[in-house]
């Protein structure tokens, strides 16, 4: 059991403080001041890693909160003006438990509204760490923004994330800046658009630096609610990823994820190096074969992408993606012939979703075949005279990729075979080291059979378990 970690303190609705909130089961739930006057209050729960939790008043066995998850936002309950101390358990705990937090004494005037917000980390409780879980309540006094805006209080709740500037619109020019971890942009709220979906940017650093980018909702209620919460250490993906949890007047709208990122890989044998565009664009400069681009971050999308030699000349090629989703990560692969001859396949964008399984330490391999002159392959372990090739990687041709979930091997250092699909026989053999947590594609690229000016045949591991990924090139032995 977490021990209680309590803050006592007196609140007066006019800025932030901590509380839980509730509907009393008997329209006294402390029995301590009340005046018979009603305020109003809502809880969002934005604690990463708490469970589902139940919210007590002191005192009173009911619980005025129940079973409320990560993410999820209760109605605006009814509560007499007054002092309280709020109670949080573990959902289904008994009444009579220690809580794991509780509030101290508040003091909640007549007529108040009232957003709390459980943020921070449970884990935090027991170090009584800089980010252990706290709620904090925020009395509601949007300012008119005036027609067709909306008010937008946007609140920093990243329990493992530093003091960050807030750039809206995504210009380069952050509007908000130094906010701290558990500070928020002021009670009357940012006046936005409330008809289109912005950018909203989070930098962060010394000098800053952006660190990532969101697109917010395309239509926005009268009062927002935009609560930056989650893990950076996290896969933007994963539930407890870094996000922005959008809270309206009616409740949870929902996570809003950020923005895709996407990963260049440059393994197109005859194609020199390229500059790669999005319409007029330019995403990335000077990649060569065998290269990775830095992330690429944009707005969730199709996109049609293009490229370019280096010294601006005419497009040499160009391929369209499918739709880029918000929290995703991607790696767009450049493979085939610019100029393809018999037996070869022309120049296409080969793009594939990062869906690693993340529960596992096994290190996990996603074979995808990117050469264009060579026929469908198997891959497997290479015993000095044969492959066994594994079912996974069995039979792909040119554009396609072995389970998107990466499959399991050996930590070890092995030999692996390529060899046509239906043969044992290796066309090229590579030694490779693969230890724990590893979760990496292996882009077989380059011409099987190179022309004079063509690259040769080379697997180009991509790791995607360190951000920014990383790729390394590993030649046939």
């Amino acid at each position: 059991m977490l021990r209680k970690l309590r803050f006592p303190m007196m609140i007066v609705i006019a800025a932030a403080f901590a509380v839980g909130c509730g509907d009393d089961d008997d329209g006294n739930p402390t029995g301590v001041n009340n005046t018979g006057d009603e305020a109003t209050m809502r809880v969002v729960h934005a604690s990463p890693d708490a469970p589902p939790v139940d919210v007590y008043a002191e005192g009173v066995s009911t619980p005025l909160v129940t079973n409320l998850a990560y993410g999820e936002t209760s109605a605006y309950l009814g509560l007499d003006a007054g002092t309280y101390n709020i109670e949080v358990r573990a959902a289904g705990a008994a009444p009579e438990s220690t809580p794991v937090l509780e509030t101290g004494d508040l003091v909640v005037p007549a007529g108040a509204r009232i957003t709390a917000v459980a943020a921070g980390l449970l884990s935090g409780l027991d170090k009584n760490a800089e980010d252990a879980l706290r709620v904090l309540v925020y009395a509601e006094d949007f300012t008119d923004p005036g027609v067709g805006n909306s008010a937008v209080r946007i609140v920093h709740a990243g329990s493992d994330a530093p003091s960050v500037a807030i750039d809206v619109g995504n210009d380069g020019a952050p509007e908000l800046t130094d906010v701290a971890r558990f500070a928020e942009s002021g009670a009357a709220g940012v006046a936005l658009p409330s008809d289109q979906a912005l950018q909203v940017a989070i930098w962060a650093g010394s000098p800053l630096e952006r660190v990532t980018v969101f697109t917010t909702p395309s239509a926005i209620p009268g009062e927002l609610f935009l609560i930056a919460t989650g893990l950076l250490s996290e896969y933007p993906r994963e539930e407890d990823g870094f996000s922005l949890l959008a809270v309206g007047p009616n409740g949870t709208i929902g996570f809003v994820k950020q923005n895709p990122v996407v990963f260049a890989l440059h393994a197109s044998p005859d194609v020199p190096p390229v500059d790669i565009y999005a319409g007029d664009a330019e995403l990335y400069d000077n990649l060569a074969f065998g290269e990775l681009t830095s992330p690429i971050q944009v707005p969730p999308a199709s996109y049609t992408l293009s490229f370019r030699p280096n010294d601006d000349g005419p497009v040499a090629a160009s391929a369209t993606t499918p739709t880029l989703a918000a929290g995703e990560r991607y790696l767009a692969v450049a493979g085939g012939f610019l100029t393809a001859e018999a037996g070869q396949a022309d120049f296409t964008l080969l793009p594939f979703g990062d869906g690693f399984d993340l529960d596992t330490d096994d290190p996990l391999v996603r074979v995808v075949h990117a050469s264009g002159d060579a026929p469908p392959v198997d891959v497997g372990t290479f015993d000095g005279s044969k492959v066994t090739a594994l079912n996974d990687f069995s039979n792909l041709a040119f554009t396609e990729a072995s389970s998107s979930a990466g499959t399991a091997v050996p930590a070890a250092t092995l030999t692996l075979g390529v060899a046509a699909a239906g043969s044992d026989a290796a066309v090229a053999t590579f030694d490779v080291t693969t230890v724990s947590g590893l979760r990496a594609y292996a882009v077989a690229a380059g011409a099987l059979a190179p022309g004079a000016m063509d690259e040769a045949f080379r697997l180009l591991i991509v790791q995607t378990e360190v951000f920014p990924w990383t790729v390394a090139e590993v030649s046939p032995n």
